[in-house]
């Protein structure tokens, strides 16, 4: 390990010969600047403004389902995998799709990982207890099913580049006799509240992929601490901010963070760069909703001057999924197949919707442009 000693954390030596770093126990001494002060200023002010607006959207129970499929897509791929929100949109639509089955399958486990993470806060606090069960979820059936779903590591792990060993890896975690005790206190601080809740979700954040407790899934299932602690500690009414694609537009620099931190131990500087993600995300959240909500206000009234009532029906969907096949309508809105059919062609024609294969059975429509809102890069 790279590191020789911290500020934050102390080092300790293996049997083995290695050096793994321990994170200190939360909360360190704060010692605030201007430049954090007014970060944390900044990003409440602008998070604030995307849970007032954002609960005023009409539908915004609907809309934060595309939300979620973006942020399971650009939490794994910072893990790796290559499947598109297009592609995840698509699939959920019941379309079959070229990429990867276990790509798709890494992505889905995110969403029902998170689904199930805010269902459960409301009969548990977050905890250890249920970390575990949304790894479970996580890794369930899919690559790095073998790395122990729902426990607690209990062998050594480390980071570094691609074929690195314990004793060349850039950070090693804390040894698994240590590991309880990290864990234990990690609990402990989840709990809390005498800090700013961003700050202290800076910290959670900084602590869990510190600690590394799973042999994998650790970097999604830190990202989804996140969301869940705004959710709990109700800053947020419903999970539409996502911090993955900050990180996933920044990794380089997210990375650099999390080891400089471990190393320097200079809080404000992850402080800072921790609430700009914020800030930053909180801004990009509100924008694409209330794009997205015009695009759809606006075809409604298109449908509805064209007197077709399913054809607006039709366009409420696109709330939850711009891809769309007659059959899963018809199934969805419980609605005849030949009436979705001549909702579907009024939207054709007022090029609200586009066929996206080639097939005269079966076939796949998309609302181009709300998808264009939703795959666009984050505007740093």
């Amino acid at each position: 390990m790279e590191i020789r000693s911290s500020r934050i954390g102390k080092i300790v030596k293996s049997l083995e010969g290695y050096n793994a770093f321990i994170p200190n126990m939360l909360p360190p001494i704060i010692s605030w600047n201007e430049k954090v002060i007014y970060s944390l200023s900044r990003a409440d002010f602008l998070l604030g403004k995307l849970s007032r607006e954002g609960s005023k959207l009409p539908n915004p129970h609907l809309m934060i389902r595309p939300f979620i499929a973006r942020e399971a897509v650009l939490s794994s791929k910072i893990e790796g995998t290559l499947a598109t929100v297009g592609e995840i949109l698509a699939h959920n639509a019941g379309v079959q799709v070229k990429q990867d089955a276990n790509d798709l399958q890494e992505v889905q486990n995110y969403i029902t990982a998170l689904d199930y993470g805010i269902e459960r806060l409301d009969e548990l606090p977050l905890s250890l207890r249920l970390i575990k069960e949304i790894h479970q979820n996580l890794m369930q059936g899919v690559r790095g099913a073998h790395a122990m779903p729902g426990e607690f590591r209990q062998t050594q792990n480390w980071i570094g580049s691609p074929g690195c060993t314990l004793h060349t890896a850039k950070f090693i975690p804390p040894p698994v006799d240590y590991l309880v005790d990290c864990l234990k206190n990690f609990e402990k601080f989840l709990h809390n509240r005498q800090l700013p809740v961003l700050i202290h979700i800076a910290l959670c954040h900084y602590q869990f992929e510190t600690i590394h407790p799973f042999l994998d899934g650790n970097g999604r299932i830190g990202r989804l601490l996140i969301t869940l602690l705004l959710i709990e500690q109700k800053i947020l009414p419903s999970p539409i901010l996502y911090l993955s694609a900050f990180f996933e537009a920044t990794r380089d620099e997210y990375y650099k963070q999390l080891y400089n931190l471990s190393k320097n131990g200079d809080w404000n500087e992850w402080f800072i760069y921790f609430l700009n993600g914020v800030a930053e995300q909180s801004k990009d959240a509100l924008s694409r909703a209330e794009r997205i909500n015009e695009l759809l206000n606006k075809w409604k009234m298109e449908a509805a001057q064209s007197g077709s009532k399913v054809a607006v029906q039709i366009v409420e969907q696109f709330a939850v999924n711009p891809y769309l096949t007659i059959n899963k309508i018809s199934k969805e809105l419980d609605i005849a197949y030949s009436t979705v059919q001549r909702g579907v062609e009024k939207l054709e024609k007022n090029n609200i919707i586009k066929q996206t294969n080639d097939n005269k059975r079966d076939k796949v429509y998309c609302a181009i442009e709300i998808l264009h809102i939703l795959e666009e890069p984050v505007s740093l």
